[in-house]
């Protein structure tokens, strides 16, 4: 199965990053977007390993948590991923 990355989640993996090196812990984001890719790779062989993102209950749309981030991506003919944003946020669609 293809995996694809919306901008938004490019997004939120540079801010993350860049959080991070802002803060003086560099590595520190290197090995989140490590964890984070190994995440989704797994997503290739296992693309309803997710879980419903709890706020919408819609079957196609997924996340996996990987704490404190979660993983929201679109489970379709394809995955895309949409955000990867702190746990305790609420996923909005706009």
């Amino acid at each position: 199965m293809k995996i694809e990355f919306a901008q938004s989640a490019v997004n939120d993996l540079d801010h993350a990053i860049q959080y991070y090196q802002e803060q003086g812990e560099p590595s520190v984001g290197e090995t989140f977007v490590k964890t984070i890719s190994q995440k989704i790779e797994r997503l290739y062989k296992y693309p309803d390993s997710g879980r419903m993102v709890p706020e919408y209950q819609i079957e196609f749309l997924r996340e996996v948590i990987v704490p404190p981030f979660r993983i929201v991506y679109r489970r379709e003919e394809q995955i895309t991923v949409i955000r990867i944003l702190r746990s305790e946020r609420l996923l909005k669609l706009d």
